[in-house]
């Protein structure tokens, strides 16, 4: 299958950084990009695509994703996001004094969105394999006659 990371993606097509793309043009236009994405940016067919965690927050981006494939959400506690992203510095909705309390809150503002958008595998204490294992069985119980 192929993977598509949508923020590279969309970073490759804008020739800049989403970062840039969040202090230049601010957080509506990058979400129109997302949006630009789910409609065109991928087969419906032999695809893994990584998705930013707002991505999936819109009612229509939601839907698009859900018409186009299988969707799941990775969820991990906000301790585990904390330990993942400590040393990235590419996460313009987590700048700021707090990542803490920014990650409680974009976590408690997307929880509906997150329900609805598929199926969850929590991924805290598990192993990269572990995981696979889990998105593919879910795959599998969605898409029963494509083969993997």
């Amino acid at each position: 299958m192929v993977f598509l990371d949508s923020d590279r993606v969309i970073e490759e097509k804008e020739g800049r950084a989403i970062r840039d793309i969040f202090a230049q043009d601010g957080e509506a236009y990058f979400r129109d990009l997302e949006c630009k994405f789910a409609q065109m940016g991928h087969p419906k067919r032999g695809c893994v695509v990584s998705c930013g965690g707002g991505m999936v927050v819109p009612d229509y981006v939601r839907d698009l994703l859900k018409e186009r494939g299988v969707v799941v959400v990775l969820h991990a506690s906000v301790d585990v996001i904390l330990e993942r992203v400590s040393e990235e510095g590419h996460r313009p909705l987590l700048e700021g004094e707090d990542r803490r309390e920014r990650i409680e809150a974009l976590l408690q503002s997307r929880q509906g969105a997150y329900a609805d958008a598929g199926e969850v595998v929590r991924t805290d204490g598990l192993t990269v394999n572990e995981v696979v294992r889990r998105v593919i069985g879910i795959y599998r119980l969605n898409e029963p006659n494509f083969p993997l």
